[in-house]
């Protein structure tokens, strides 16, 4: 059958690793058309019947700017790529022969040894909003041994997917058609929020009629403070005022917009007319934008609990629910990041460096339980009084508690 690349593309077990750089990425694209001036439903399901097509240009444009624009959507993305790099990971053995933990010692040492490896994991990590990330891998041969000088993050609207669905990158010489990336050249990150083709799968699909309404709402409040957001000043004067009067009252409403002070006569009268509520003193406005903020929160971190709190009135168990919703979350992104990069990362680096027959090495991301450190030592405890044999090193480390060992110097043993 012969050996396969992550797009099932059959390459010899001589390949070197391709060392020259791809020219989808360049300074031209860190210019935007900002396709989100002037959105409407039509528009934004235009943007979105494109990228079903396999153009995902304006598409990931309009992701772009959806996080720029939108404070919200940012924080609580953030935050779910940040639960992810604050977690420790290491390179394990696939088993636990001499050979395998030799071959997992080395490959850790060139995937730690990466420049800028936490800020390409952030970069992969955007495919939870995007449905899909690439980066470069930049390979150098050094004393005879393949290694990676840095990843390089890829535009995901340098990219662009055929009839078979496989990502292209659109270079000059393929500026509508793509070229397919060389051999190991890449990392093609996929998170599937749902079914369905990588254009469709990232929760920003989702969100993006949110923040349409949400945009449509905040600029109607913007437009009714300009409006109504001062009370209008109302001057009256009396039939009998002279043109002198009427002058300096309205010179004195004139006035009261900078100075807030004037002078007028008895005889007439200034009144200040608030903007009457027709919603029982409820802002329609922030209403409609604190329920998508909602429905965002909901979308990208499965509950609300953990991010919008005014006034909630739930309780700290449904809290606790919520935060483990989100935790379950984290746990999921953990392992799909880490599978990529055993399978698109990992692997090549074994392969060039010891042969494609050897077992790939894990990568994982390290979880510890959060738990009641007094109930679990009650249970250890019960353990013991039983006569369950406890491993002290592993009780140790469960509890942060240094393990005094034995020096052999005033030992009365």
């Amino acid at each position: 059958m012969g050996l396969k690349d992550l797009f099932g593309r059959l390459f010899k077990e001589t390949v070197r690793p391709e060392t020259r750089g791809l020219s989808a990425v360049s300074l031209a694209e860190r210019w935007s058309s900002y396709p989100s001036a002037g959105l409407t439903p039509n528009r934004l399901a235009g943007i979105f019947r494109e990228a079903d097509q396999g153009n995902v240009y304006r598409q990931m444009e309009l992701f772009e700017e959806m996080e720029e624009k939108d404070a919200h959507l940012t924080a609580i993305l953030q935050t779910r790529k940040m639960a992810v790099l604050g977690k420790d990971y290491e390179v394990m053995p696939y088993a636990g022969t001499p050979e395998d933990e030799e071959i997992a010692a080395r490959v850790g040492e060139i995937v730690y040894g990466i420049s800028n490896l936490e800020e390409a994991l952030l970069d992969l990590l955007d495919a939870i909003g995007k449905g899909f990330a690439l980066c470069e891998i930049l390979w150098e041969v050094t004393g005879g041994q393949a290694r990676v000088s840095e990843l390089r993050w890829i535009p995901q609207k340098k990219v662009t997917f055929g009839e078979d669905w496989k990502p292209r990158l659109l270079t000059p010489e393929a500026s509508w058609q793509g070229i397919m990336p060389p051999v190991w050249k890449a990392i093609y990150h996929r998170y599937k929020a749902r079914s369905g083709h990588a254009t469709r799968s990232g929760v920003l699909r989702v969100v993006g009629w949110m923040y349409l309404l949400k945009n449509f709402a905040l600029k109607d409040w913007a437009a009714f403070n300009e409006v109504f957001g001062m009370p209008l000043r109302l001057g009256k004067y009396d039939n009998t005022a002279s043109p002198a009067d009427r002058e300096a009252l309205v010179q004195a409403i004139r006035n009261l917009g900078s100075d807030s002070a004037g002078v007028i006569s008895k005889s007439t009268e200034i009144e200040f007319v608030e903007a009457a509520s027709r919603s029982g003193g409820a802002n329609p406005y922030q209403l409609m934008a604190d329920f998508c903020n909602r429905e965002m929160s909901k979308a990208v971190l499965g509950q609300t609990l953990t991010t919008d709190t005014t006034g909630s009135t739930g309780t700290y168990a449904s809290a606790s629910v919520h935060a483990q919703v989100r935790r379950d979350l984290v746990e999921a992104d953990a392992q799909v990041l880490a599978a990529t990069l055993r399978e698109q990362l990992l692997r090549p680096l074994v392969g060039f460096n010891f042969g494609w027959d050897k077992p790939v090495p894990w990568f994982r991301f390290r979880f510890e339980e959060e738990g009641d450190l007094k109930t679990l030592s009650e249970v250890y405890r019960n353990l013991a009084a039983m006569g369950v044999p406890l491993d002290l090193e592993h009780v140790a480390e469960r509890f942060g508690i240094p393990l005094l060992r034995a020096t052999g110097k005033g030992s009365g043993s």
